[in-house]
């Protein structure tokens, strides 16, 4: 029992990670580093509680979150494909707005720079009665827990199986190469931004839904966290998605040692000491896509 309340935690954790480094994994294959995913999932988690808020359907409060996501995926978008201002300055910048934007907007709706109204969660789908396994079920019944199952096998198959993600990929290694060829660099790097977007919104929204309401800041440096699973994963879905159930479990094994005798301040650092050491090397060698960071300038080729 314990066993399994264990994986249950690890599982909940891992979703958000998962799937903001599955949105990183895209777009950096296209050449564009994302340093912005803590600003959507924040974004995502805000725009969540709005939709839900507002029409009592969780479900809107997912569509929200991922037109929230898409739009600060498309600022990231213009400002270093478009504009090709320098990608891990526009980031931090995003993320410092995110973070601005959504007190901002928590205070008018709410009443309150900290907190917003409790909101409904997501519904459980009882599906071949998995919600009454003990411990695990209730998790492996949540829709977002199947949808990012699907959503780590179809990066996977769209990134290494298809000719977009050829594509994309041969953009982020040699981007003047793909454009002799008649690809449009710009239009390739501002979808997988794009999705990446999208990815880190429905991230923030499992968060919002988890907690049934929005608190100042609770994405807690988890966009950072998924831009190192991305990197241990070697830009990879499944090496991304893998890394992220290594440092749920780690945060979930924090989590269970509370009130033990471990010292509660070295139980918070578990979490980002195993991912410190996982990017020191103990995975192996990551190499990074050839052009990623790189802004492309066509009258420069």
């Amino acid at each position: 029992m314990i066993l399994l309340l264990f994986l249950a935690a690890t599982l909940r954790i891992s979703v958000p990670y998962t799937l903001a480094a599955l949105g990183a994994s895209i777009n950096e294959r296209g050449g564009v580093v994302n340093i912005a995913l803590e600003g959507m999932m924040l974004n995502g988690a805000l725009a969540y509680v709005l939709g839900a808020h507002f029409t009592g359907n969780a479900w809107m409060g997912v569509a929200a979150a991922l037109a929230a996501g898409i739009a600060t995926g498309a600022l990231h978008a213009l400002v270093t494909v478009v504009a090709r201002a320098d990608q891990i300055t526009s980031g931090l910048g995003i993320n410092l707005l995110a973070a601005g934007l959504t007190k901002f907007v928590l205070t008018q709706v709410f009443h309150s720079s900290s907190n917003s109204s409790r909101v409904v969660g997501l519904p459980t789908w009882d599906l071949a009665g998995l919600v009454n396994l003990p411990g695990i079920g209730q998790v492996l019944a949540t829709p977002l827990v199947m949808i990012t199952v699907a959503l780590v096998l179809g990066g996977q198959w769209l990134l290494f199986r298809s000719v977009f993600g050829l594509r994309l990929r041969s953009i982020g290694e040699r981007p003047e190469a793909a454009a002799t060829l008649g690809l449009s660099v710009s239009a390739y790097r501002i979808a997988g931004v794009l999705a990446s977007g999208a990815l880190a919104g429905l991230a923030g929204a499992w968060l919002a839904s988890e907690q049934h309401s929005f608190t100042d800041g609770m994405t807690g440096g988890r966009g950072y966290i998924a831009l190192a699973a991305m990197i241990v994963g070697k830009w990879s879905p499944f090496g991304a998605a893998a890394a992220c159930l290594l440092f749920g479990a780690a945060e979930a094994l924090q989590i269970t040692l509370q009130g033990s005798r471990f010292p509660n301040e070295l139980l918070q650092m578990m979490p980002y000491l195993v991912t410190m050491l996982a990017l020191a090397g103990f995975i192996g060698r990551a190499v990074a896509p050839r052009a990623v960071g790189v802004p492309y300038d066509p009258e420069e080729q």
